[in-house]
């Protein structure tokens, strides 16, 4: 059984490698260089910023299940590990999010708190 697990954590890691590299080539890229996306905030700079940001933090959370399924794989989950893995997931989250947009799109804000909870919630 924990090596089905292992097998599960790794193929969640390819396919979120896949999913961004080959989304950023084969979806976004030719997605970006339509003449017809909307324009938010005056401009098609936030449309695609916000397109690829919601695009890759779907990677960042299947790394997170990964790193759960790692867990479960090793039987070592508890309160604290999975407030950890949790904290991870959305402290990363949060920095794509401020990173891609620069500060522009308040969910990062939100991702840090949830983020910072776990984290708080892992250590004490």
């Amino acid at each position: 059984m924990n090596a089905l697990f292992y097998i599960a954590a790794f193929l969640a890691i390819a396919v979120g490698c896949a999913h961004s590299i080959l989304g950023e080539w084969y979806i976004l890229i030719p997605l970006f260089l339509r003449n017809d996306l909307p324009k938010l905030f005056g401009g098609i700079e936030f449309t695609t910023r916000t397109l690829r940001f919601a695009w890759h933090i779907t990677t960042a959370a299947w790394w997170g299940f990964a790193a759960i399924l790692v867990l479960l794989a090793r039987q070592f989950v508890s309160r604290q590990s999975l407030s950890l893995v949790v904290a991870i997931t959305f402290l990363l989250t949060a920095a794509i999010t401020l990173v891609i947009l620069r500060g522009r799109h308040l969910a990062w804000p939100v991702f840090l708190f949830i983020g910072s909870v776990c984290m708080y919630a892992a250590v004490t």
